[in-house]
């Protein structure tokens, strides 16, 4: 193991175990005095755990806070931020700069109050919602256990490792969570436990008796209980969980608010200031004479010396990965660079001409299913999944094998039911590198990965969900399945692609504009019942990255537009007809993505927006249709829960249907014209 390579201790003959840790604790305290606002209790109490993991066992280099094998340190108590933000200005993260600390949680600043990705480097994942980064942890051990199924040691050899609060675990996610890591044996996740016994109302025994080391242990986990504020307890225990063959938790028995003589083991040290007084009365009890954001310098020389421990570590990996053969290299270096494959662009190219040539009449998730037939052979680091639904979903590739705890070189992940936790799982693989996470359960149930979704929007990640039983058009299983709000919640999620095609190649389309989102999570919405074919592939443009294109446009100006979404779009095009029986042109708008129609430039939306009066049709509710349709315009959707009934008695019943699509735009017609 390439690890073994690391120092493993630094130096302390002229600094000692509590110097750096309270480093560690009072710029925390001072940062969040100087805020006024923050969490000094955690950071106070996890200071001897994180001084131990931070200068004898975290592989990191500063210098570079990207290095593809470094290890992983994921805060999911991010409430406590101050302590990672601490620990990258001691190891010498050029950024977090003594300047940044001082303008914590300030406009401006790299030091939010809870660690966002890609805004402050050394920070790997958006953590603040309790349990999704212990969530996203798993993710990412189990993206790192797949690479080093693909390419071995000398390119993939890391762990992951986890500050985890009390209220982590009470979160159901945890427990969705855990289950995943333990069943499929991620040796290489490491979670540290704050277990101060405390959480916001007081004392976690108002509300909580778990044993979590019996919790864990039943799903499969290595468990061990110590001292957190024993750094010859807390050295062995970490060095244990590195030999497991399990992922491994650690039960950090600590006080929070550590050395505050009046705050400290209440739930008064958790979220606010210490205050003056307090302050200085700390900074008596721990023997810390120093003003405020001052650290002495042999305590900052030591705690520089443990940031250059990775250094040559690093050195290392690079020459490893200069000497491997071009033909393992190239693939290794497409997975980490997030860029499609050569060969994809080929792949969907054919696909699309055989979708226009045939014209097939498919679900949409049939459809869907045959892109990633198409794909999955050109993309090798595409990662397939779904929540126990591959059958109805449709995810799986012919040639996709699934992962298991003994063959971690498949490319499927069957993730049970489990939603919430596949979704932050996503996260933590398009956030580790190396795929192209996707997984699919029924739109529906988003709701329960929603804040793993709004959390891979923030972000900025590219993971794909399939989404299929997008309507009322799922027919027999009834409303409890039937999603009727779930388009318009989503589309309210900033930077986030709620794609919804029509047919065939609108399906395909889709696909390629989620795969080619490199700073966007997607959600692609597929139908469970037929719909036909009305796309050709003659141009070669994608018309769903425009967001909303016309799909039929009439002789003369239009004396109506008619605007749907998926399956209702071939609703719109048979009320066209009758229409065009009348007298009346309707010209037609496929508006798969709103979000993609929003980028597009304002000449664009009014040419196919036009001038006419507008229709809108999509089986939900009305939502931000309103922005397109304008004032005037007419909305036929749903206005409540669906029911229990085949799709097509669903369809008439709830008057989604082209008449009355077509008495719509009569009736706005006729209201111009008055």
């Amino acid at each position: 193991m390439n690890v073994s390579s690391l120092p493993s201790v630094v130096d302390r003959s002229k600094v000692s175990h509590p110097e750096m840790a309270n480093a560690v604790r009072f710029l925390a305290i001072d940062a969040v005095e100087q805020a006024k606002s923050g969490h000094p209790g955690m950071p106070m109490g996890m200071a001897d755990v994180a001084t131990v993991l931070f200068s004898q066992f975290l592989k990191f280099d500063p210098a570079d806070p990207a290095w593809p094998d470094r290890d992983r340190f994921v805060l999911s108590a991010g409430h406590g931020s101050m302590l990672l933000y601490a620990l990258l200005h001691l190891t010498g993260y050029p950024a977090m700069t003594l300047d940044q600390l001082t303008r914590f949680r300030q406009w401006g600043s790299i030091t939010p109050g809870h660690p966002e990705v890609g805004h402050t480097p050394g920070v790997e994942t958006t953590t603040g919602p309790l349990g999704q980064g212990l969530a996203t942890a798993v993710g990412m051990a189990l993206a790192e256990r797949l690479m080093n199924a693909r390419f071995g040691d000398d390119l993939v050899d890391h762990f992951t490792y986890v500050i985890a609060g009390d209220g982590c675990l009470m979160e159901g996610l945890s427990h969705e969570a855990i289950s995943l890591a333990g069943h499929l044996r991620l040796n290489r996740l490491i979670v540290l436990f704050d277990d101060n016994e405390i959480s916001i109302d007081g004392a976690t025994s108002l509300s909580c008796s778990d044993d979590q080391l019996e919790r864990f242990a039943a799903a499969g986990w290595s468990v061990s209980r110590i001292d957190g504020h024993d750094p010859c307890a807390i050295a062995p225990a970490i060095e244990g969980a590195k030999m497991s063959d399990r992922p491994s938790f650690i039960a950090c028995r600590t006080v929070i608010g550590f050395g505050a003589p009046n705050r400290q083991g209440s739930e008064k040290a958790h979220g606010a200031p210490l205050g003056p007084d307090e302050v200085v009365k700390t900074r008596a009890a721990l023997d810390w004479p120093y003003p405020p954001f001052e650290i002495p310098g042999h305590v900052a020389a030591t705690w520089r010396e443990a940031g250059q421990r990775g250094r040559d570590a690093r050195r290392g990996w690079i020459e490893r990965a200069r000497r491997t053969s071009g033909g393992e290299r190239s693939p290794f270096h497409d997975a980490l660079n997030r860029k499609l494959p050569g060969a994809y662009a080929e792949a969907m190219r054919r696909l699309r001409e055989r979708f226009a040539a045939e014209r097939p009449k498919l679900a949409t998730r049939q459809a869907s299913q045959q892109v990633i037939d198409a794909i999955a052979p050109a993309v090798p680091n595409l990662l397939g999944g779904s929540a126990d639904l591959t059958h109805s979903n449709l995810t799986k590739a012919r040639t996709q094998r699934p992962v298991g705890r003994h063959d971690l070189r498949g490319d499927y992940l069957h993730y049970g039911v489990r939603e919430h936790a596949m979704a932050a799982a996503m996260n933590g693989i398009a956030l580790h590198g190396g795929f192209i996470p996707y997984g699919g359960t029924f739109l529906a149930f988003s709701d329960y990965s929603r804040p793993a979704i709004r959390l891979a929007a923030l972000m900025r990640v590219r993971v794909i969900h399939v989404m299929t039983h997008d309507s009322i058009g799922l027919g027999e299983d009834g409303p409890t399945h039937q999603p009727v709000e779930h388009l318009a919640a989503l589309r309210a999620i900033p930077n986030l692609l709620v794609l919804r095609p029509a047919d065939a190649i609108e399906t395909a389309e889709a696909w390629d504009c989620a795969l080619r989102a490199e700073t966007s999570p997607s959600i692609i919405c597929l139908s469970r019942q037929a719909v036909p074919a009305f796309r050709d592939a003659s141009a070669p443009a994608n018309f769903v990255a425009l967001g909303a294109y016309v799909v039929a446009e009439p002789e003369g100006p239009r004396d109506v537009t008619l605007i749907a979404t998926g399956s209702e779009v071939s609703i719109a095009l048979e009320a066209a007809t009758a229409l065009a029986g009348e007298g009346i042109r309707a010209a037609v708008i496929s508006a798969p993505c709103f979000e993609l129609f929003r980028g597009q430039s304002r000449d664009y939306q009014r040419k196919v927006l036009g001038d006419a009066p507008r229709v809108g049709v999509e089986a939900a509710i009305e939502g931000d249709w309103p922005r397109w349709l304008g004032d005037d315009g007419a909305f036929v959707g749903m206005t409540g829960f669906g029911a229990s009934a085949p799709a097509e008695v669903l369809y008439r019943e709830f008057g989604i249907i082209a008449d009355a699509v077509a008495q719509a735009a009569r009736q706005l017609i006729a209201r111009k014209r008055v």
